[in-house]
């Protein structure tokens, strides 16, 4: 341990030691291939599936395309950070436990804090869209209108959501292979779906529908001032963050949500087999596998329609893919989108909360959280009591809460932690050179400081609301902290973790 108090340090021998403590030890059965399928997986899932259409509709026009573009170079950055200090750290945790080393303890809580709202607050939301798509594809094969939801008295309850986060969780205590073989058979369904949009799509573009590429900036729209503009909208005097240059920069930090999940590799580091080449490899892999599906069906999707018919209707009704299709007349093709992207949802609900127990997991076995959800099971090696936690908060919201607007608040926490992970890559490397890296990021300093450079602007175009709402959520977070994780912090007992 270094440091004293709220700056107190794990050292990266220590966390290592941990990843041994007898009752605590995850099953190393992960291979490369595995974190780029749970890479993968998570990623293309309701970003694809919904974001792209309405980001195009509502901001950016065409050039949603050059959006993903920009939103990919800033993930890239970080990714060669994330692999760097994966596979000199193959730790669960990710961000927390590489901020653990870094920073101290106080801000890992607080990335521990960020990553509780990437991934259970992402589950539960892509859960409910999921039970929507659910609704449609029953009414489809059923031919009526089918229900996933029924009130009880006032309160409204999400079947469909429940069941889907009950079987998830099931399979996620079974064993995280198991999970991965699940994964990977959903995954190649949605890929080849994904594909199908590219493919078949392009016989409908229309080069017309590519002018204007970045529309004029929209004035008057309620969606786009206010609390509601952006950041650097609002400094830069900007009337509205609604096309235009304006609308194409915060069209880049939303569709940022639709990468989120890459790092998710990274939490899974401590079930890999040889962490430090295979993790780099699943971080890197997936990430460029899903950019460059991401690019070619925003590009084909806004040629087959002017983007103005993908715009949020006035009854918030949100445009995705299959719209596309069905303004075309290609109503088949539309449902099959819809199936497409009711299983493309699952494996991003798996992915989300096999993340999420992995952080409980890694900030419970370090006394911040009870240490009772760090005890693994004997037989499947996996953090059971912390899975079933997971999945009934997850189920919990999903069920009785609607989904709202939760991607902007996600992605806010998300460069956040990006940016630390970015910072404490050149930190270590300074700190100490001494230790084992069997993946490097090239010319640390430049790209290091690039990560962050591009992660602090996308945050700067994300919208005022969404700031207000993150230090709302931190606030919580540093009432926890000082109230239960500071007095039973290991470290801060000066008790061995292991």
């Amino acid at each position: 341990m270094a440091g004293t108090g709220l700056l107190r340090t794990k050292s990266v021998e220590q966390s290592m030691k941990d990843t041994d403590e007898p009752g605590s030890r995850l099953r190393k059965n992960l291979s490369a291939w595995d974190l780029t399928v749970f890479g993968v997986a998570v990623v293309i899932g309701a970003g694809i599936f919904t974001l792209t259409a309405r980001t195009a509709g509502d901001l950016t026009g065409p050039s949603v395309s050059l959006a993903f573009v920009l939103a990919a170079v800033a993930c890239g950055l970080a990714a060669l950070c994330y692999a760097e200090f994966a596979s000199t750290v193959p730790v669960a945790g990710s961000a927390y436990t590489f901020s653990y080393a870094t920073f101290g303890e106080l801000v890992a809580w607080i990335i521990g804090w960020d990553l509780v709202l990437e991934f259970a607050v992402g589950a539960a939301a892509v859960s409910t869209g999921w039970s929507e798509y659910l609704q449609t594809v029953l009414s489809y094969i059923f031919g009526e209108n089918v229900k996933t939801t029924f009130d009880v008295g006032s309160v409204t309850v999400n079947w469909g959501a429940l069941v889907l986060v009950v079987v998830l969780t099931v399979l996620l205590a079974l064993g995280t292979k198991l999970s991965s073989r699940v994964s990977m058979v959903i995954t190649g369904i949605k890929v080849a779906i994904v594909l199908f949009v590219i493919f078949f799509g392009i016989a409908y573009i229309k080069a017309s529908n590519y002018s204007p590429y970045i529309p004029p900036t929209k004035t008057g729209s309620s969606a786009s001032t206010g609390v509601d503009q952006t950041v650097f909208s609002w400094l830069a005097g900007g009337s509205s963050s609604a096309f235009g240059i304006f609308g194409l920069l915060a069209g880049a930090s939303l569709v940022f949500f639709a990468f989120i999940g890459f790092d998710v590799v990274a939490t899974t580091a401590e079930e890999t087999r040889d962490p430090k080449r295979a993790v780099p490899r699943g971080i890197i892999g997936s990430l460029v596998i899903v950019t460059v599906l991401y690019v070619a069906v925003s590009f084909v999707v806004t040629g087959m329609v002017k983007y103005q018919d993908l715009a949020t209707g006035e009854d918030g009704e949100h445009k995705t893919l299959a719209t596309a299709f069905a303004l075309n007349h290609v109503d088949w093709a539309a449902n099959v989108i819809s199936i497409g992207a009711l299983a493309g949802l699952t494996t991003v609900v798996m992915v989300l909360m096999l993340g999420q127990v992995r952080i409980m997991f890694a900030m419970s076995r370090d006394g911040l959280l009870p240490r009772a959800l760090s005890r693994t099971d004997e037989r499947h090696g996996t953090p059971v009591r912390a899975t079933i936690l997971v999945g009934a908060l997850v189920a919990a919201a999903a069920t009785f809460f609607p989904a709202g607007k939760l991607e902007e608040m996600v992605n806010v926490g998300t460069l956040f932690a990006f940016i630390l992970v970015s910072g404490g890559v050149m930190m270590l490397r300074r700190a100490r050179p001494d230790l084992e890296r069997s993946f490097r990021v090239p010319a640390l300093p430049v790209i290091g400081t690039l990560a962050i450079v591009a992660c602090v602007w996308l945050m700067l175009n994300l919208t005022i609301l969404t700031w207000v709402r993150f230090f709302v959520w931190m606030i919580i977070g540093m009432v926890v902290y000082f109230a239960y994780g500071r007095r039973n912090s290991l470290l801060g007992k000066n008790v061995p973790v292991s």
